[in-house]
């Protein structure tokens, strides 16, 4: 991992796609619409990304086990998704970017936000 921001540039990504599953995440947090629109407003700040348009964050899942808040933001270099299913307390965020960003510091950040027990992080470089 510390290497790579030098692999990111050598290797010409087109970009990188960053996916976190956090459990046991604080149930207020997650049950939000406003803080989830804020950590999109800080994540966006911490990892210097451009947000275009308003985030949108929408509840609904008929069926119990993913009901919750489904959030998008679009970002100058592509975009920030995730679910928050109420069932099991547990968030899935992807942030996709054709800019370089930390992840590490995206995984701390998120974690951090929603009071998550444990964090699970993937990432991987496009193109």
């Amino acid at each position: 991992m510390k290497n790579l921001k030098d692999e990111y540039y050598k290797s010409k990504a087109w970009g990188m796609l960053t996916s976190l599953d956090l459990f046991d995440c604080n149930p207020q947090t997650i049950r939000d619409a406003e803080k989830i629109k804020k950590y999109v407003q800080e994540l966006c700040q911490i990892i210097d990304m451009k947000r275009y348009g308003e985030t949108q964050v929408v509840n609904f899942g008929e069926e119990e086990r993913v009901a919750g808040f489904s959030m998008v933001q679009l970002i100058e270099t592509s975009l920030i998704s995730g679910h928050f299913a109420n069932m099991s307390n547990s968030a899935y965020i992807d942030i996709f970017s054709c800019k370089y960003y930390e992840p590490l510091l995206v995984k701390k950040f998120t974690k951090e936000f929603f009071e998550a027990k444990k964090v699970k992080m993937h990432y991987i470089l496009r193109g």
